[in-house]
């Protein structure tokens, strides 16, 4: 859920390399968290603590999302009335506004950009300009975040499950073959490429929820 590189190594270690593997985006079971627009918040931390970024790209990195945190937050509480509102929702065959509604939620709507609600408030607009004179991308992301605020949470939430799985240690001596409630295959393919945790074990193809649920269930979890 932090980087395809991650992905990478987990497919090649639950997978095997029998055949010439590829990264392809659809592999990772969290696309949505794995966005090119927040690779600096994901990943910038990462490489500080390992050393490969020093601390000014580190306090860039996280202005820039104070920034990101100040923007949605006007956006979600600066109203827009009608009378701004309509001519540019009617223009992009929105459903035009019966009363003031805030600017997050008609940044919502299908076909609505930033860039239009700009043109319906002189407030987000002043802000907007501040903004882009420092760094273009932190408007951006802030209509990226609202726009697909739901879309995101719940893969966060998915993420932050699957997180929590694999915490979920597999002993290195347990003997699969025992188990009869789960599959031969699982079994087969657990035993060959011995998962460490719950996490790896549910990734690899072949081993279904089912099996998943009975091997917690073995394990007294």
């Amino acid at each position: 859920s932090d980087a395809y590189i991650g992905v990478l190594i987990d497919d090649l270690i639950t997978k095997g390399t029998e055949e010439p593997y590829r990264m392809f985006t659809s592999r990772a079971e969290f696309r949505i968290l794995l966005r090119q627009d927040n690779a600096d918040a994901r990943l910038t931390p990462l490489a500080h603590a390992i050393g490969m970024v020093d601390d000014l790209r580190l306090d860039a990195v996280t202005e820039k999302y104070k920034r990101v945190e100040l923007y949605k937050k006007l956006l979600t509480k600066v109203g827009v009335t009608p009378e701004s509102a309509n001519p540019i929702l009617i223009e992009k065959e929105s459903q035009p506004l019966s009363q003031q509604v805030k600017l997050s939620m008609v940044l919502a709507r299908p076909h609505i950009t930033i860039h239009d609600i700009l043109k319906m408030s002189p407030e987000a607009k002043s802000l907007a300009n501040e903004f882009n004179q420092i760094d273009l991308s932190i408007v951006e992301q802030a209509e990226i975040q609202l726009k697909y605020e739901g879309y995101i949470s719940r893969e966060q939430d998915l993420a932050n499950k699957m997180n929590k799985m694999d915490n979920h240690k597999i002993p290195e001596n347990i003997d699969y073959m025992v188990i009869p409630s789960i599959s031969m295959e699982a079994r087969q393919k657990m035993t060959s490429l011995k998962p460490s945790t719950i996490g790896q074990a549910s990734r690899i193809s072949g081993v279904s929820p089912s099996d998943i649920a009975v091997l917690l269930i073995h394990l007294g979890k």
